[in-house]
């Protein structure tokens, strides 16, 4: 009995310490990411959203502490439609042409395929809202990705894609904040795992700093990433608390 527990502990602490060791490493190449973001530009696949006058007016109301929810809920929505509709322009269309009710042709444009999304929970479901203003039939996803507090690893804990999500068009990551990036990439990597191709991946996030945009698109390039603001490096997670009130 005690040399099956002497074997047992064995296992137990080697699983640890090769448990430690990809922590360190995961850790070491964040920071390694952070020092080679840090000497370069946004690319041009980070389209921030300008700052009109409107847009600053919501994100004052959004940033206030004396703004009630029921207000801090209806303005977020609107901020979170233009981000919405700023990244369908990043989806594909193909040329069509209908006639108007006044007998004219119409040259535009349809969806070339299926648009879907995927929600990084618990953030994510607040940006659902909008989405479905914008495309009322968009089918959706859910990870659940947190972060570790001993080890400040984001780690998967659900997962739940719509059926063929390969064979999307265009493939929308939502998540209102984004401070290191870390959930991102994992998010990111998930959605590659599944066969989504990473042209087609959309990031769409309320605010991010500046080094964790740098860091999800030197990983992933291709990827395309609309984000309403730059935020100071660090800022905590509150944007979800605020909208649901809790």
């Amino acid at each position: 009995m005690d040399v099956c527990l002497g074997r047992r502990d064995m296992v137990v602490k080697h699983i640890q310490r090769k448990l430690q060791e990809k922590s360190e490493k995961h850790t070491a190449e964040l920071h390694k990411l952070g020092l080679i973001a840090a000497k370069v530009e946004l690319p041009p696949n980070v389209h921030v959203l300008p700052s009109t006058p409107q847009f600053l007016g919501m994100n004052t109301i959004l940033q206030s502490p004396e703004t009630q929810q029921d207000d801090f809920v209806f303005y977020f929505d609107r901020l979170a439609s233009i981000l919405i509709e700023r990244a369908l322009d990043m989806t594909q269309y193909i040329p069509t042409s209908v006639e108007t009710p006044q007998g004219n042709k119409y040259l535009g444009l349809n969806p070339l395929g299926t648009v879907s999304a995927v929600a990084i929970l618990r953030g994510g479901s607040c940006l659902e809202t909008a989405l479905k203003r914008s495309i009322p039939d968009c089918i959706t996803g859910r990870v659940l990705i947190q972060t570790n507090d001993a080890s400040q690893e984001p780690e998967l804990h659900y997962l739940k894609l719509p059926p063929r999500l390969e064979e999307h068009t265009s493939v929308l990551l939502l998540d209102p904040q984004m401070s290191s990036g870390g959930a991102a990439l994992m998010a990111v990597r998930v959605l590659l795992d599944h066969g989504v191709q990473e042209s087609r991946i959309v990031f769409v996030t309320c605010a991010a700093g500046e080094t964790g945009l740098k860091r999800l698109t030197a990983v992933f390039p291709k990827i395309n990433v609309i984000v309403g603001r730059i935020e100071e490096e660090g800022e905590p997670r509150w944007m979800e608390k605020r909208y649901f009130g809790c």
